[in-house]
């Protein structure tokens, strides 16, 4: 790879003609793996492919905090190394997919942080050009985009001094109480 002051004394067709060969090469390179990968911020999912007919008992997969191999009983393995970060190993699986594929999940240890690669000695690819995919409110199941609701109203509410949904329920149950029992006094209360 060549510096960042080279690069950014090139013109921008010939960025753009930089940027081309070098997703050629990385797609090249990746496309050389015995397996294809992709990552989430949090996750990485790995397919290698095995011959046809396999079983789950033919196969040795080793998930470790810093280590991933994937081979066949009594050959060489068909991946094997160090994994580039940790990964929560409790978390992590491994199947076996119509006998032909070996899917593999690992949860990333530090989910703040793109992989450049999956194993340390294969190649990389450059983080800076991964375009996350954007998660809309709507792709959310109904309780966890209540939740994500009530959390940005709340953060609004706050920013603006107003009370949260939890304070405006407590205040609204108040009134119901004090209309319910006008005999009450209530003017020294102090609501927490």
């Amino acid at each position: 790879m060549s510096s960042t002051d080279d690069y950014d004394s090139l013109s921008k067709e010939e960025r753009e003609a930089r940027d081309k060969a070098d997703r050629a090469r990385e797609e090249a390179e990746q496309a050389a793996l015995p397996y294809k990968w992709t990552q989430e911020l949090g996750e990485l999912d790995i397919s290698v492919p095995v011959p046809e007919g396999t079983r789950a008992r033919d196969l040795v997969v080793v998930i470790g905090k810093k280590k991933l191999s994937v081979g066949l009983k009594g050959k060489d393995a068909i991946m094997d190394g160090e994994l580039c970060m940790e990964i929560k190993v409790e978390e992590s699986t491994w199947t076996l997919e119509d006998n032909k594929v070996v899917l593999i999940h690992l949860e990333k240890l530090n989910k703040e942080r793109w992989w450049e690669n999956v194993l340390t000695h294969h190649p990389k690819i450059d983080t800076r050009k991964i375009e996350p995919k954007n998660s809309k409110l709507s792709d959310l199941d109904g309780e966890t985009r209540g939740m994500v609701e009530k959390m940005m109203f709340d953060n609004q509410q706050r920013h603006m001094g107003k009370p949260t949904s939890d304070e405006l329920k407590k205040m609204e149950a108040l009134k119901r109480f004090q209309a319910a029992h006008p005999e009450l006094d209530f003017s020294n209360a102090k609501i927490s």
